[in-house]
């Protein structure tokens, strides 16, 4: 079972503060590392994180913090340890990324403060986390690229597109071959969405995690 109020117990413990903070999520998008546990200032706040999971959003201090990342139910070895400096009032996704041997943090600046699409439309990016996958385009099935070139491990910008169910294709960027199919993407009315694509295209196990990043309140987030 993942565990995170050890986050606040560690900011207690740390004399930090929350004051507003930053709000962090955390990714396991490395598609052959197995479940983790991370660690916050060296305290363990998130455990067994298995592939294609995604936290909630977790408020930490505007500060510099140290993120080590272990296999779940150890101290070591950290296959991840990084220092981030978090800003006042921004959103970041630290996602684990890359094959095992070669695993990495990569921090996405989620730009969602204050943010919402007005009624009828979403916001949507799409992120590219498969380490063996070329760059691709992302395009509504028979129709227009939404997504263009987007090579691991970039995040594509928040585009903002009319609510409802779209077919969607991930295509080899800048060709019509198409690497997965994607039908039936419920884009709800004003909410924000994070499209992962993850996964390892050797092994056929390309695929994408949804994630809803922001909703007015009320809905979900």
């Amino acid at each position: 079972m993942r565990k995170w109020l050890g986050v606040f117990w560690v900011l207690l413990v740390g004399g930090l503060g929350l004051a507003q903070g930053a709000m962090v999520r955390v990714a396991h998008l490395s598609p052959d590392a197995p479940a983790v546990d991370v660690l916050v200032n060296g305290q363990r706040a998130i455990t067994n994180l298995a592939f294609k999971q995604v936290t909630p959003y977790i408020p930490l201090p505007a500060a510099k913090v140290r993120v080590q990342v272990v296999p779940a139910g150890q101290s070591s070895p950290a296959v991840i340890d990084a220092e981030l400096d978090l800003q006042e009032g921004v959103y970041y996704t630290v996602a684990a990324t890359g094959f095992l041997a070669q695993i990495r943090p990569q921090v996405y600046t989620d730009a969602l403060a204050g943010l919402f699409p007005r009624a009828g439309y979403a916001r949507v990016r799409v992120v590219h986390t498969s380490p063996d996958a070329p760059a691709v385009d992302v395009a509504v099935k028979g129709g227009p690229v939404l997504f263009q070139n987007l090579p691991f491990p970039r995040a594509g910008q928040y585009t903002v597109v009319p609510a409802g169910r779209y077919d969607l294709e991930v295509r080899v960027a800048g060709t019509n071959t198409v690497a997965l199919d994607l039908p039936g993407v419920t884009l709800e009315s004003g909410k924000t969405y994070t499209v992962f694509a993850v996964g390892s295209v050797r092994a056929g196990s390309l695929t994408v995690v949804a994630v809803v990043d922001a909703a007015p309140l009320g809905g979900n987030r």
